[in-house]
C-alpha cells in the first residue's frame, strides 16, 4: 500500500543541508524550498502517479530474473530522462543493480541515495486485486475503500486515497519520490551543491546475498561521504523522520522431531513425544510474553544509548495508544515501554509455525515434526555470529542435539531431542552517531 500523501513529504528535503540560497537562514531556506516543492507536486501529481503506476506494473520478485531485468531497464530510463548518467551493474547471474550519478563541478562532497526495486513474493490469496495491476481506492481497503477508475481521478488527488500494488510503499514509491524531488528542485532553479549518486538494489527482499560483492566490484563508482537509505516509512503522525541506523537481522529455520510417522493420539498420546508441544515449550524458553529474550547472555553485547540518542527518543511523539487502537490490539509487549524504546533493543520474532494439520484437514495424530521460522533483530554491538552461538548453547542446555541436515533414523533413536538448525547469512546492525557533523 502506498499513501498518496507521501508525495507531500518529497524526500527532496534530505538534500536541503547541501543547498545554498543566498544569505537567508537555513530555516527560511527550508520553508521556501518546501513551498516550491509542494507547488511542483500539485502541478504534476498525475504525471508523478502515472510514472509510479508504470513502475509498479512490472513484477519484481528477485527470483524472476527476467522481470527484475525489466525493472532495472525501466529505472535506467527514469534516470536518463532526468539527465542522470545511468548504467546497470551486473555480477554473474545475480539480480542486477542500477547506478546513476549527477556530478556537480564545484562539489566537494558526494551523497549516495539507496533504495531497492525488488519486492516480497506474493500469495495471491491474500490480495483483493492483482498485485501487479495497481488499484486506486478512495480510502484504506480495511475501511471499505472503493476502487477509483483512472479516468475519474480528480485534481488535486485527495491525500487519504490509497494505491495498492506490490512494492507500492516498499520500496518503489521512495524511488519515484526521490527522482521527483530532483525534478522539483530543478524546476525551482535550486541546484544541488553536492554530487548525487543513486544505487538501486534488485534483491534486498531476498536478503541481499550479492550486495557485498557488488559493492566491492563497483567500489570506485560508489565512493561517497555519506549514504542515505530511502527505505522506511514516515512517522505514524505523518511527520517526516530520519533514522540514524537500522537493526541487523539473522534468521533461523528451527525443526524438532517426533515419531517417524504420524501416530494416532488415542493410542499413543502422552507416550510418543509431540514435536508441536516440544517446539512450543522451546520457544517459550527463548522468549517471554513481553518479548524479553530469555537466552542467557543475549543482551551482554548491547551498546547503551548515548545521551543524545535518549534525548531524541524522548522528543518523539507518543503514538502507542493510537497505534493499539488502529491495529486492534488490547495490549502491547515491552512491559509498558514505548515503541521507540523497544525498537532500540534486540528482538526475537516468530514469523511462522508449521506442524500437523488444522481446520478441515485436522487429524487426531501426533505429527512427525514441527518447524518455526524465526528472525532475530540485532542492535549494536551484537553480531550474527554471537547470536548463533548463544542460541545453540541455549538449545543444548535444553537437552537438544543440534543437526544441520534431516536426522537419520539412527540419530533419532539415539538422541531424545533433536533440533535441526538452518541459519540464514545475517547482517549486523548499523548506527550513525547523532553527534557527528553530518548528523547535526
Amino acid at each position: 500500500m502506498w499513501r498518496l500523501n507521501l508525495m507531500r513529504c518529497m524526500i527532496a528535503l534530505l538534500l536541503l543541508p547541501s543547498l545554498t540560497l543566498g544569505q537567508r537562514s537555513l530555516a527560511e531556506d527550508v520553508s521556501l524550498t518546501r513551498e516550491r516543492v509542494r507547488a511542483y507536486r500539485l502541478a504534476h501529481e498525475r504525471a508523478i502517479l502515472d510514472e509510479l503506476v508504470g513502475f509498479l506494473s512490472i513484477p519484481n520478485v528477485a527470483s524472476d530474473r527476467e522481470a527484475i531485468r525489466r525493472n532495472a531497464e525501466f529505472l535506467r530510463a527514469m534516470l536518463e530522462r532526468r539527465g542522470v548518467r545511468a548504467e546497470i551493474l551486473d555480477i554473474g547471474d545475480a539480480p542486477p543493480a542500477v547506478y546513476g550519478e549527477l556530478l556537480v563541478p564545484t562539489a566537494r562532497h558526494t551523497i549516495v541515495f539507496y533504495a531497492h526495486f525488488d519486492g516480497q513474493p506474493v500469495d495471491p490469496s491474500q490480495w483483493a486485486s492483482d498485485p501487479w495491476t495497481p488499484v486506486l481506492r478512495d480510502r484504506p481497503l480495511e475501511h471499505g475503500g472503493r476502487v477509483v477508475p483512472w479516468s475519474a481521478i480528480p485534481t488535486p488527488i485527495p491525500g487519504e486515497w490509497r494505491l495498492y500494488a506490490r512494492s507500492a510503499s516498499d520500496d518503489k514509491s521512495p524511488i519515484v519520490a526521490l527522482l521527483t524531488a530532483l525534478d522539483a528542485l530543478r524546476a525551482a532553479q535550486i541546484p544541488p551543491s553536492v554530487n548525487i549518486k543513486f544505487f538501486f538494489e534488485g534483491e534486498e527482499e531476498a536478503g541481499s546475498p550479492h550486495l557485498r560483492t557488488i559493492l566491492q566490484k563497483y567500489a570506485d563508482r560508489l565512493k561517497a561521504d555519506a549514504w542515505v537509505l530511502c527505505d522506511g516509512p514516515v512517522h505514524q503522525t505523518r511527520r517526516q523522520q530520519v533514522y540514524f541506523g537500522a537493526r541487523g537481522i539473522v534468521d533461523l529455520e528451527l525443526t524438532v522431531y517426533g515419531p517417524v510417522r504420524p501416530l494416532h493420539s488415542g493410542h499413543y498420546g502422552n507416550w510418543a513425544p509431540n514435536p508441536a508441544a516440544l517446539l512450543a515449550q522451546l520457544l517459550a524458553s527463548m522468549r517471554d510474553e513481553d518479548g524479553h529474550i530469555r537466552i542467557p547472555g543475549f543482551y551482554d553485547d548491547v551498546r547503551p544509548l548515548t545521551e543524545s540518542e535518549r534525548r531524541a527518543l524522548a522528543e518523539i511523539p507518543d503514538i502507542d495508544a493510537a497505534l493499539r487502537e488502529e491495529l486492534g490490539l488490547g495490549w502491547s509487549e515491552g512491559g509498558g515501554r514505548r515503541l521507540v524504546e523497544l525498537i532500540m533493543a534486540p528482538a526475537l520474532n516468530v514469523r511462522g509455525l508449521r506442524a500437523g494439520h488444522v481446520g478441515e484437514t485436522a487429524q487426531n495424530a501426533i505429527p512427525t515434526e514441527a518447524r518455526a521460522s524465526i528472525d532475530f533483530r540485532l542492535v549494536p554491538d551484537q553480531t550474527p555470529e554471537s547470536v548463533r552461538r548463544r542460541v545453540e548453547e541455549h538449545l543444548r542446555r535444553q537437552g537438544f542435539t543440534i543437526v544441520t541436515e534431516a536426522p537419520t533414523l539412527e540419530q533419532r533413536r539415539r538422541h531424545p531431542k533433536i533440533a535441526r538448525l538452518v541459519w540464514g547469512p545475517g547482517y549486523p546492525p548499523a548506527r550513525t552517531s547523532m553527534d557527528l557533523p553530518i548528523s547535526r
